[in-house]
């Protein structure tokens, strides 16, 4: 399954990407400054990461909604990946459900290649993962990060999220106290975005 837009295509993982995935796993991982960096991960065995993702890639999608794609160019490059979860009441992490969707959704995105921040990509992902949700009924949207990640703080705003929680000082990286945001996509500020970059 893929959904394109614009210059952009989200698209269920191949078999190509496995090299990507490892290279960004343990050589190229400046995006991990950024994703959840007050939580490093632990290093990986890349054999048994390798047979993993093959095992992944080789077993049949089931048809119907996704809640996480690769990205990549429409020219073919992978970029990363962008996915989905669940939050609570409180706005806190939950699975996605076995059956049916969430009454709050949020999108989280990995650019992993760093060559190519700061050109659109990410931004464009976004808007298509989120146009996607509201064609599949899902409205209450959201996308968290920290204070930290301008970045993300300007994707998110650019295409109608809008700041609905701040939980300040609960973001210890690289030495500085940052605040964990939450942002809510404003439905009319979206599709006002999306209008205007038709």
């Amino acid at each position: 399954m893929e959904i394109r837009y614009k210059d952009i295509v989200l698209r269920d993982m191949i078999e190509s990407d496995i090299e990507d995935w490892i290279r960004w796993e343990t050589v190229e991982t400046q995006w991990t400054d950024w994703d959840g960096p007050d939580m490093p991960s632990e290093p990986i065995d890349e054999a048994e990461y390798r047979s993993e993702l093959m095992e992944f890639v080789r077993t049949p999608r089931v048809p119907g909604f996704r809640n996480f794609f690769e990205i990549a160019t429409a020219d073919g490059r992978h970029l990363g990946r962008i996915n989905s979860y669940a939050l609570d009441d409180s706005l806190e992490w939950q699975r996605w459900p076995k059956d049916g969707f969430p009454e709050r959704a949020a999108i989280g995105i990995d650019i992993c290649e760093s060559s190519i921040w700061g050109k659109g990509y990410g931004t464009k992902a976004v808007a298509a993962f989120a146009a996607y949700f509201l064609e599949n009924g899902i409205k209450n949207i959201y996308t968290q990060t920290w204070s930290g990640n301008i970045r993300m703080v300007r994707c998110a705003e650019k295409i109608g999220f809008v700041k609905c929680n701040r939980i300040v000082g609960n973001r210890h990286i690289r030495g500085g106290v940052y605040d964990g945001l939450t942002f809510q996509l404003d439905l009319d500020r979206f599709h006002k975005y999306l209008r205007e970059h038709s």
